[in-house]
């Protein structure tokens, strides 16, 4: 009997074994080091925060890296030391390889400077520019008046639904 509950044991643990080695596969084969060198030119994340709640929009094309800095050190396999503009000197220096990712350099490539002021936290404001379009959308039964809205940093075509109530609250003097 306990031979048998020895047995049972065992198999468990292969195929426990089995399907940990198999998962692991699945993750190699999707999985990138990340590996700079230092004087490498490097990406880094931010994360766009405004003061308008989303409605109907898409974070899909907001900007997710911002220029291109330097590496200064490889602190560990992770992690990277990289040279900030002193907009963004209250930062740690330190950061995980997660939040950079790898500037190829090409000659014929011009780097416009954005004119996106980096908060400490990573983030940037967004304001409104102007109000593009009015409408009413129909949902069960209820109207909900929405905003087509033209914010700083996009292009002239990219607007975006808000609620009227919403604007209201935060541009009492838009509606006067």
């Amino acid at each position: 009997m306990i031979q048998r509950q020895n047995e049972q044991i065992k198999m468990i643990k292969e195929k426990i074994k089995a399907a940990q080695d198999r998962q692991k596969s699945y993750y190699d084969k999707r999985r990138k080091s990340l590996e700079f060198q230092v004087g490498d030119h490097v990406f880094f994340k931010v994360s766009p925060v405004t003061e308008v709640s989303r409605v109907l929009k898409s974070q899909k094309l907001s900007p997710k890296f911002i220029r291109p800095f330097e590496a200064l050190s490889r602190i560990s396999p992770t992690a990277y030391r990289i040279a900030l503009p002193l907009n963004l000197s209250k930062l740690h220096l330190v950061f995980h390889v997660s939040q950079l990712r790898q500037y190829v350099p090409d000659p014929s490539h011009v780097i416009d400077l954005d004119p996106v002021q980096v908060r400490e936290d990573l983030s940037y404001e967004v304001y409104m520019v102007r109000i593009a379009d009015h409408r009413t959308k129909q949902l069960r039964g209820k109207e909900i008046s929405l905003l087509k809205v033209i914010w700083s940093l996009s292009d002239e075509g990219d607007a975006i639904l808000e609620t009227e109530s919403r604007m209201r609250e935060l541009y009492p003097e838009l509606f006067v």
